[in-house]
């Protein structure tokens, strides 16, 4: 009774297959000619052993990245790698495991990705890649869709994720780069300059028209402003003098004797004393 049951149960075990989660499964039927059209969801399902046998398939979501060495369109080379989000379409893994294998992903997403750089890159100049970057990689995208879409599978994304070009352009950027700080760097030094010169005009033509009110002050007052200024001259070099600790003054010694009248005497001495 017992082997009856074991076998019983080997028989059960061998007619029946899971289908775990992020998998579909296509039937192989040797007696229907091959692959069925139907797709088996996830779940316990029903076979007939030694004639149908399940073909598990990840259908998740999965990276792919696709490097391509291409050329812009002013023939410089050009490193760039795509990263893609896919997946099959569930409804056509029966026609893509018959059509292209399990590892169907390897014989597509390479080709159609490489293809797709190509013909996208050689329609822009090397620094059109670098400032159209979000319009080339838009453009990649819908041509990469499209030709998904022949061998049924969706993409979910597309990003540009490495874009490097060939030292020589390198160089020639760092120059250009370099030339464009020094153009600036040029025209600040010729603005300053320009600045500098009509601050020049400027004090010029303010001492000029200063001089021309002076000069028809004196024709009105005749000298009279000169003496002011004198005086103010005079006045502000008396208190620079006064306040300062090394300026002595000796005034001069009268001539002639002690018992004659005092005769003229000159102007007194300031001496600068050199305090140490």
């Amino acid at each position: 009774m017992s082997g009856v049951l074991g076998v019983g149960a080997l028989t059960v075990n061998t007619c029946l297959y899971n289908v775990d989660g992020g998998e579909r499964a296509v039937m192989y039927d040797m007696l229907r000619g091959g692959i069925l059209d139907d797709v088996r969801s996830e779940g316990t399902h029903f076979m007939i052993p030694f004639v149908q046998r399940p073909i598990v398939l990840d259908v998740r979501t999965r990276p792919r990245e696709i490097p391509s060495v291409t050329g812009t369109k002013d023939l410089q080379m050009v490193n760039i790698k795509l990263r893609v989000l896919w997946r099959p379409i569930y409804e056509k893994l029966p026609q893509i495991y018959r059509e292209l294998g399990a590892d169907y992903d390897e014989r597509v997403l390479p080709s159609i990705g490489n293809e797709v750089l190509k013909s996208v890159v050689a329609q822009y100049n090397a620094e059109e890649l670098l400032s159209k970057r979000q319009e080339v990689s838009h453009r990649i995208r819908s041509e990469l869709v499209k030709r998904a879409s022949h061998f049924h599978l969706d993409l979910d994304d597309v990003a540009i994720t490495h874009l490097t070009f060939g030292k020589e352009f390198m160089r020639a950027i760092e120059s250009k780069q370099v030339a464009s700080q020094e153009a600036e760097r040029q025209a600040f030094v010729v603005k300053k300059a320009d600045q500098e010169r009509m601050a020049v005009v400027t004090r010029a033509e303010g001492e000029a028209e200063a001089a021309s009110i002076i000069t028809k002050a004196m024709e009105k007052n005749g000298n009279a402003i000169i003496e002011v200024r004198r005086i103010d001259a005079a006045k502000e070099i008396a208190e620079k003098l006064a306040n300062s600790r090394n300026i002595t003054y000796l005034p001069s010694a009268a001539s002639g004797g002690s018992g004659g009248s005092s005769g003229s005497s000159g102007p007194g001495l300031l001496l600068g004393i050199d305090a140490k």
